[in-house]
Order: structure tokens, then C-alpha cells, then sequence
């Protein structure tokens, strides 16, 4: 690849390498153990060109843990059943994957670093509510916290905790268990009505 030529290149090109830098020192030590100097060592800089580029650990912290949205995994009141188990089969096949740097660093820091904590509350909060919009029930919201959490864990004792039982599962295994689970909260029956009096 060619090197940046223009001065205002190389400078994107080191806040890029410092900030992938720090995705990686974060997921690995979360908020708390990671270092400033870790972060310049990863990226090849000095560590006052961290500090010049990002401000603070803290600041710094705050760019490389921002999740990315997708703008098509918007559900509504016209979402189908089907619109939905899709929508939690996609989230599922990703979550199953390596977290992306930024989700790895959140969730790593989220127990101990309240700006992660904050951020992670924000991010579940906003996917609960996009589920919550395609259910009518009354306990929408509930089942959909039920489900979100439980995809967090999944995330969470695959890649963090690393149990064999997550680490080796099969293909088979995830059209069978694991995609009947993720849907199970929002496929309940609903809740019975309660008799007029």
C-alpha cells in the first residue's frame, strides 16, 4: 500500500493506526489496565502523539468503543413475525462472530468503567426499544430486554468466557437450539387477559 503523501494524510492515517491500536489495547485490558504507552507501542508512536491526537485515555476510550448502527435493522409496527426472527437470526450469525475492536473494548470495560457501562445501557436500550416497536403486546418491552440480554450473554460466554459448549458449536446446533432460543421471549404466548368484572 502506498504511504500518504500530503502531511494532512499521514496525520489520518496515524490517528487511524493509534485508534485501531487502541480498539485492540482496550478488548484486551478494558478501560481500567490499558495504557496510554500500550496504546502508542501497539501503533508504533510515541506516546505524547497519542495524547496530541485523542486528548486523554478517557477520550481516546470514548472513539474506539462507538458502535456502528445499521440503518437497515429498523423494525416497526408493520414488522413481520418473519420481519423479526430475520432481523434476530442476523444479529445472532454476527454475534456469533469475533466481536468487532469497538464492541470488544466496550463490553470488556462495561462492569468497571461507568462511561462503558453508559454506553453499553445506551446501545442495548436503543435495541430494545427497535424490537419492542414490532410487538403490540403489553409486555413488549419486557420481552424484548429478555432477548437482548441473552444475546449479550451468549456474546459474552462465547468470546469472553470462552465455554466450550458456545466455542464448539455446530452449524446444526445453531439452526436447531440456538435460533429457536433467541426467538423463544417474543414467541411466547401471550399473556392471558384478565376477566371484566
Amino acid at each position: 500500500m502506498d504511504e500518504p503523501t500530503t502531511r494532512a494524510a499521514r496525520r489520518a492515517a496515524t490517528a487511524q493506526r493509534i485508534l485501531s491500536a487502541a480498539q485492540a489495547e482496550f478488548g484486551e485490558y478494558g478501560l481500567e489496565r490499558a495504557t496510554v504507552r500500550g496504546v502508542a507501542r501497539r501503533a508504533g508512536v510515541d506516546p505524547s502523539l497519542v495524547l496530541q491526537h485523542y486528548g486523554s485515555k478517557n477520550d481516546l476510550f470514548a472513539v474506539a468503543t462507538q458502535l456502528h448502527r445499521g440503518s437497515t435493522d429498523e423494525l416497526d409496527a408493520s414488522s413481520t413475525p418473519q420481519d423479526v426472527a430475520e432481523h434476530l437470526f442476523d444479529i445472532l450469525g454476527v454475534r456469533l462472530n469475533t466481536p468487532p475492536p469497538e464492541a470488544r473494548a466496550l463490553a470488556r470495560s462495561m462492569l468497571t468503567a461507568p462511561e462503558a457501562t453508559a454506553a453499553m445501557r445506551n446501545f442495548l436500550g436503543e435495541r430494545i426499544q427497535n424490537l419492542a416497536r414490532a410487538d403490540n403486546r403489553p409486555d413488549a418491552e419486557l420481552r424484548a430486554a429478555l432477548t437482548v440480554s441473552s444475546i449479550l450473554g451468549l456474546t459474552i460466554a462465547r468470546h469472553f468466557l470462552e465455554l466450550d459448549a458456545l466455542t464448539d458449536i455446530s452449524e446444526e446446533q445453531i439452526d436447531t437450539i440456538l435460533r429457536p432460543w433467541v426467538t423463544a421471549a417474543l414467541d411466547g404466548p401471550n399473556p392471558p387477559s384478565t376477566p371484566e368484572s
